[in-house]
């Protein structure tokens, strides 16, 4: 009874058909025939050259045993092992903290006099995040929306050369 798969995308099919295509290569640089890793794998010789074609059909199991056969079992623990995406996805649900105040009893670090003050003033209770931010958009380089011209960065970059806005050259 044959069973019904879900289709493929074009490119998850083209996927399936160069891993078949490497399989296959993988037995012929062992010179092994078909017939050979098929036995060993505990499949009909039908299977092994469906896999080796990129059959969808063919379960992730019958490809783990030819891999097994060929000694390359090993190449498996490398799929899905960098999820890009998921862990996009998964850092964008990430709580964003902020690391409360330390108290003023805290015993700091042996640290020059200078530093152990910076450190202290910088961990007080300060103004609401609202009236820095305001402090801080009264910067030259920020434009009123917020946001900065690339010349104003190049500018900040290499301070000193000169901006190349359209000047009148003068004879």
């Amino acid at each position: 009874m044959a069973k019904t798969i879900a289709p493929l995308l074009p490119s998850t099919t083209e996927l399936l058909h160069r891993l078949g295509d490497r399989l296959r290569l993988a037995r012929l640089r062992r010179r092994l025939t078909a017939k050979q890793v098929a036995k060993r794998a505990g499949m009909a010789p039908m299977t092994l050259r469906s896999l080796e074609r990129g059959g969808a059909g063919v379960t992730m199991g019958a490809y783990l045993a030819v891999m097994q056969v060929l000694g390359i079992e090993k190449d498996m623990d490398l799929l899905a092992a960098a999820d890009s995406v998921g862990r996009e996805l998964q850092d964008a649900q990430l709580p964003v903290r902020i690391a409360p105040p330390l108290p003023s009893n805290f015993p700091l670090p042996a640290l020059p006099t200078k530093l152990r003050k910076t450190a202290q003033r910088k961990n007080t209770p300060s103004a609401p995040i609202k009236k820095q931010r305001k402090s801080s958009m009264n910067v030259g380089w920020i434009e009123k929306g917020g946001f900065t011209s690339g010349q104003s960065l190049l500018d900040l970059i290499n301070p000193r050369l000169p901006s190349a806005s359209p000047s009148k050259k003068k004879p």
